[in-house]
């Protein structure tokens, strides 16, 4: 499919490993200029040469640990640098924080930080230029909103949910969207740890998922390209759920 890409520049975050992974690859084969960004150099590296054997844009590779005070504004500022502007952010970096109930401030603020502190803060620091060249896209992978336990980072992704929909309402007449998507089992290191046999993530399908089995990261990366694109000018404001039809609400 033709998404219509032309000359865009790309942030994401979280881009080592699956979801945010699997995106970085699929902008770059739809020819947009990538800059990918997480801790684990080696790996970006890896998939920069993976992705122009397969005659994908090359991609910039940028070490970053968004948990630090002002790591943020310093990646937004690098990227600019060296994407000369950025049209789309895709905020993938975070993780699941399950923790117990007698958990103190310190796993609150770490969970928080990570998955919504940051977060915000490096959209707020793109922001500007989107608004002043009337064009950009900010998705953020969140997470469910049928927690099955106490998990720090459901709550701050929640907030991202909020934090986005209202700011979507502010920049839309600007040509900036914002959307989240919620993805359900997608297969990643994160989940392997909670399903580490075919047998548990059998068992959980069965019982969980309507279409029987858990989703591979380019399933969920092909509509935040969707999202990303031109063609997805009228979205915003949005909470899209990937999840096989785990997800049991309506509305």
């Amino acid at each position: 499919m033709n998404f219509e890409f032309s000359g865009q520049t790309a942030l994401v975050t979280g881009a080592s490993q699956g979801i945010g992974r699997a995106t970085a690859r699929g902008l770059a084969k739809q020819g947009v200029l990538v800059a990918m960004a997480a801790r684990r150099r080696e790996l970006l590296d890896a998939l920069a040469l993976e992705i122009v054997a397969e005659g994908g844009r090359a991609p910039i590779v940028i070490a970053a640990d968004l948990y630090p005070e002002d790591s943020a504004e310093q990646l937004a500022a690098t990227a600019i640098e060296k994407l000369g502007h950025v049209d789309i952010l895709v905020n993938a970096a975070g993780g699941s924080r399950p923790i117990p109930v007698e958990s103190g401030k310190a796993h609150w603020m770490e969970a928080m930080t990570l998955n919504f502190f940051r977060l915000r803060e490096l959209s707020h620091a793109l922001l500007p230029q989107m608004r002043k060249q009337r064009w950009g896209r900010i998705i953020s992978i969140t997470g469910t909103s049928e927690p099955r336990a106490l998990n720090a980072a459901f709550s701050a992704k929640a907030g991202v949910h909020v934090w986005s929909k209202g700011l979507s309402r502010e920049v839309a007449a600007e040509g900036v969207t914002l959307n989240c998507i919620q993805p359900g089992r997608i297969r990643s290191e994160q989940i392997k740890k909670r399903y580490p046999t075919i047998e548990d993530e059998l068992k959980f399908s069965r019982e969980e998922i309507p279409i029987g089995r858990f989703g591979e990261p380019e399933e969920l990366a092909n509509l935040a390209i969707f999202l990303a694109s031109p063609l997805a000018a009228y979205i915003t404001g949005t909470v899209i759920p990937v999840d096989g039809g785990m997800y049991r609400f309506a509305f």
